[in-house]
């Protein structure tokens, strides 16, 4: 593993230190290495906005190797949203950069005294003032710093935008065409410390450990692309499911409340082919390219489309059939710096506490909100990204705007993160990853919707297959399939790669140098699947937060899911016993945390890092200049 760069905005101070070898083979990288580098630092009095709270970028072994869906890179630290673990995934070709330019991870601490962006180059790092870039959206930004580092390549920038500088709670960081990483709030985080971008550009080769590589994943690369999923994928990007979503019942509208929206065909993967599609694109060396290029009536430069979470958060969320419109507020929210998931599920909130009476036009600033008005959503778009009005209500996210009006019972989130377009009253297991997650209502935890809907289990793994609205027999396939996602996570692997366990194995082992069996990589995944669960009983979570929201526990009146209620604490008693947590705390039994190696949390914790960061981060590597 190359080093993390470490950046103290406060004093200026540039270093970098390498993280101790055991770790890196009991986690390998990504939000696995990084929730073992945080844990002595996410602590319950940090202030997730406080200069002196850690934002850490962090790519994995097989980043930027041109290996399967493996353009990725990771953002982590404490979430001024829900106040535990935070972590968000991204693609497109900024980690790959990173790791050219001689680093795998970046730590940020302190806070400039002015607005400033980061310039990494091929080992050396800059300071430089950003104050003529503050208020700028995020594809202005990415513009004008490339323009001002110019060079015979472009550089590689990861963004914040309005609203990450005003530290709305689901403000996001964009780099390359639309990337994200949307949840959780880091683009507030960043924006705290006055830190509007970071600039990367290396020349570098990825280090694999074995040449053997370069042949495995060549052969993984060629049989992803042949997989009947890639192919779907790349012809209708994301939003391929939203007809079987829509036919199953799984595809939430009217805020979660109805089951039936007779305009979802016109806002499906099919319907966008047919309309307004124009092409595709692909993060760095990937040969899925679900990403979609559209171009929209009365525009003459395309855009990026959107995908499937966009198109039933804007659309049959809103009871908005609108294909175009939910392109451009796709694009406002990038413009912006906005998460689309909890932005359209807050919006969502909104317009069922006006149907209910529960709000009105005196609160809204003069807006009545009816559902399907496009006009009414858009308004409200921009006022949250303002912090205008009613709208700086909204930028606080669904929970404190449910509180605000007492209907906390109202709001679908789970610890502060509001809940994608995944029903699990459609797809059942999403009940479990919904309520267990260890950043909140999250459906890349465990995109368990791909077992229950089209039967994506793994044998090799120990995953039955279970119908899609079974019960507490599932509850196990759950964890295990929670555990390897984890793996995906520390690799940073994109979830679409369908790539068998097998090939995935054979990939880590070489490029890591490593001679894991794959029950190795299983308990990878599980041990930092139970340390994330432990930073959070840090952080004040407890067995009361893993809860359904009060609505998704209604059934439905119609479609696919009509009737359908989820036997939750049947599937959670279930869920606990299969994990080995007490069945009353919901928490790592001593048993448990011996048996992952993880005695250390109950008391050193965290001692060999700080020795090693206190000896590596004097050897400054880097110059700073205003």
């Amino acid at each position: 593993m190359q080093p993390v760069l470490t950046v103290n905005l406060t004093t200026r101070a540039i270093g970098a230190f390498d993280p101790p070898l055991d770790w890196i083979h009991e986690y390998l990288g990504g939000s696995s290495l990084a929730a073992r580098l945080l844990y002595d630092h996410l602590t319950p009095d940090l202030d997730p906005l406080s200069p002196e709270a850690p934002l850490l970028f962090l790519a994995g072994p097989l980043t930027g190797t041109a290996g399967p869906a493996v353009g990725r890179f990771v953002v982590c630290g404490k979430s001024p949203a829900t106040g535990l673990w935070a972590e968000s995934h991204c693609g497109g070709f900024w980690g790959p950069e990173l790791r050219k330019a001689g680093f795998d991870g970046l730590w940020v601490t302190g806070r400039a005294e002015e607005p400033v962006y980061l310039w990494v180059q091929e080992g050396e790092v800059e300071l430089r003032v950003a104050a003529h870039l503050w208020g700028l959206e995020t594809t202005q930004t990415q513009a004008r710093i490339i323009q001002e580092l110019g060079g015979q390549r472009s550089p590689r920038v990861a963004v914040i935008g309005p609203a990450g500088e005003s530290q709305i709670l689901f403000a996001s960081i964009l780099c390359d065409h639309g990337r994200a990483a949307g949840r959780t709030g880091m683009g507030a985080v960043m924006g705290s410390k006055n830190l509007k971008a970071v600039a990367v550009r290396g020349n570098g080769k990825i280090p694999v450990a074995d040449e053997v590589f370069a042949r495995l994943r060549s052969e993984a690369n060629r049989a992803l692309r042949e997989d009947n999923f890639t192919a779907v994928a790349r012809e209708l990007g994301t939003a391929a499911m939203a007809d079987y979503a829509d036919y199953l019942g799984e595809m939430p509208k009217k805020y979660f409340s109805a089951g039936v929206f007779d305009g979802a065909w016109n806002v499906s993967g099919s319907t966008m082919a047919d309309t307004i599609l124009t092409g595709v694109s692909a993060c760095h060396g990937c040969v899925i390219a679900c990403g979609r290029v559209v171009r929209l009536s009365g525009e003459e430069e395309q855009r990026k489309g959107p995908e499937y979470e966009t198109i039933v958060g804007f659309g049959p969320n809103l009871m908005i059939a609108d294909l175009p419109f939910i392109a451009r507020m796709g694009g406002l929210c990038d413009s912006y710096g906005m998460d689309v998931i909890s932005l359209s599920n807050t919006l969502g909130l909104a317009f069922a506490l006006f149907e209910d009476g529960l709000i009105g036009e005196a609160d809204t600033g003069g807006l009545t909100l009816c559902w399907g008005d496009t006009a009414a959503v858009e308004e409200l778009v921009h006022r949250t990204a303002r912090r205008e009005g009613f709208g700086g209500w909204l930028a606080e996210g669904s929970r404190a705007l449910a509180r605000r009006f007492g209907a906390e019972a109202r709001a679908v989130q789970v610890n502060g993160l509001e809940a994608p377009y995944h029903d699990p009253r459609g797809a059942s297991g999403m009940a479990l990853s919904y309520a267990t997650s260890p950043r909140g209502a999250c459906h890349n935890q465990s995109d368990y919707f791909l077992p229950d809907l089209f039967g994506h289990t793994e044998e090799r793994l120990g995953m039955a297959h279970f119908e899609r609205q079974a019960g507490a027999e599932k509850s196990a396939n759950v964890v295990i399939h929670q555990n390897w996602r984890t793996i995906f996570d520390a690799l940073v692997m994109c979830f679409f790669a369908n790539v068998p366990p097998g090939t995935v194995l054979d990939l880590v082992n070489a490029a890591a140098g490593e001679d894991y069996a794959l029950e190795d990589l299983l308990r990878i995944g599980e041990r930092a699947w139970n340390l994330k669960r432990l930073i959070n009983r840090r952080l004040g979570l407890v067995a009361a937060n893993d809860v359904l929201p009060a609505p998704l526990r209604d059934p439905y009146p119609d479609g696919g899911s009509a009737g359908y209620v989820i036997p939750f604490e049947e599937m959670l008693a279930a869920y606990y016993q299969a994990r080995g947590w007490h069945p009353k705390t919901g928490m790592p039994t001593t048993e448990k945390m011996s048996e992952l190696s993880l005695d250390w949390v109950e008391g050193t914790g965290g001692q060999v890092y700080r020795k090693s960061r206190e000896h590596l981060e004097s050897d400054i590597i880097g110059r700073s200049r205003r």
